[in-house]
């Protein structure tokens, strides 16, 4: 692939942008803000300034509600060789497609795993993708030379190619992104009210399951009418489970042995449905969840910090596998967890005692 064209300089449009034109790609950028355009060509995206010809690969990357539009316009004005979009819905697009009496031999939907709380060119960034898994849906009877471009540039990004059936990703995303991003926003939508006593007790609990309620309400507008259907059955089903914890609760509260054995009953199996599901989540690189243990260090809110128990922890020869950090109600100071492998703690829990931090017990 020597030159592409991205039409939508989003965040998602951008971050291809940058990883193929630092990757030698000749990159144009299209979009119908054109200060947007050329903001991301000011990033280094690539040139604001039409293709002089067909370039290799179109790179549709505009909401779901107008990928088919745009993908039509592109394939009639005869913009490219090949031909994918970004969005994160697949089924309906290809379908509109379709209704528009498009050629589809020249086109392969796609679906990039990875994005961010903030949207636009100015949150992207050219290793987005790196590590991730991105979505193909070949059409029956499509041109391998598009597959190819389209591998060829998911290799460009150093992201992990899956292959699936549209309908299936739809279905798929609808259970591990578009109906997590609700249930975000439906948590963080109870703080809006609560009394500030309560909220200043939130920690790194609430601060994980409400980190992606942060996201551009418009943005998901546009993504949730483009899968409405896979996403209320996936809350359908989570209803059904909150009606049933409910009701579990209540049970708590009697003073009748039996029902409050029920409830107790009916909490545990949520929970452990929830230990059960948690432990399908792919660990490390996508591969099986491994077995870990975590090392909390007091830590200081100041420069170097970081990087001093980083070091330490190399000099201990100890690998660590993830980091988080959670901050300390008032005070300048928190407890950094450090996630290892079991065997790791003890060696690691001496090497940093004698070096002067805190260990948390």
């Amino acid at each position: 692939m020597r030159t592409a064209l991205v039409i939508g300089t989003g965040l998602i449009g951008t971050s291809a942008a940058l990883a193929l034109n630092a990757r030698g790609v000749q990159v144009f950028l299209e979009d119908h803000d054109q200060a947007q355009a050329l903001t991301a060509a000011a990033l280094g995206a690539g040139t604001a300034e039409p293709p002089p010809g067909p370039v290799d690969l179109a790179v549709v990357a505009v909401p779901p509600a107008r990928v088919a539009t745009a993908l039509a316009g592109a394939i009639r004005r005869g913009a490219a060789r090949a031909y994918i979009d970004v969005a994160s819905v697949k089924g309906g697009p290809r379908r509109e497609l379709e209704a528009l009496g498009c050629d589809l031999s020249g086109y392969l939907g796609t679906h990039p795993m990875a994005g961010r709380e903030r949207s636009g060119p100015l949150a992207a960034t050219a290793d987005l993708f790196e590590g991730r898994p991105w979505v193909l849906t070949p059409v029956p009877g499509g041109d391998t030379e598009v597959l190819n471009l389209a591998l060829e540039l998911v290799a460009l990004c150093r992201a992990v190619p899956v292959v699936m059936d549209a309908d299936a990703h739809d279905r798929a995303v609808a259970l591990v992104s578009h109906t997590p991003q609700l249930l975000s926003s439906l948590v963080a939508a109870r703080l809006k009210g609560a009394d500030e006593t309560a909220v200043r007790l939130c920690g790194q609990g609430i601060r994980d399951v409400t980190r992606i309620a942060a996201s551009d309400p418009a943005m998901w507008i546009d993504i949730l009418s483009a899968n409405p259907g896979p996403v209320a059955d996936v809350l359908a089903e989570v209803a059904a489970d909150l009606d049933e914890t409910v009701r579990s609760l209540r049970a708590l509260e009697s003073t009748d042995e039996e029902k409050r054995g029920g409830g107790a009953t009916g909490i545990a199996d949520v929970l452990r449905r929830g230990n059960a599901g948690r432990e399908r989540v792919p660990g490390k690189h996508g591969a099986a969840p491994a077995v870990y243990e975590t090392v909390a260090v007091y830590i200081g809110d100041q420069p170097g910090e970081l990087a001093r128990i980083f070091a330490d922890a190399g000099r201990a020869g100890v690998n660590i596998e993830d980091v988080r950090i959670e901050h300390a109600t008032g005070q300048q100071a928190g407890f950094i967890q450090l996630t290892v492998e079991p065997s790791a703690v003890p060696v690691l829990t001496a090497e940093l005692r004698e070096r002067g931090w805190s260990i948390r017990q």
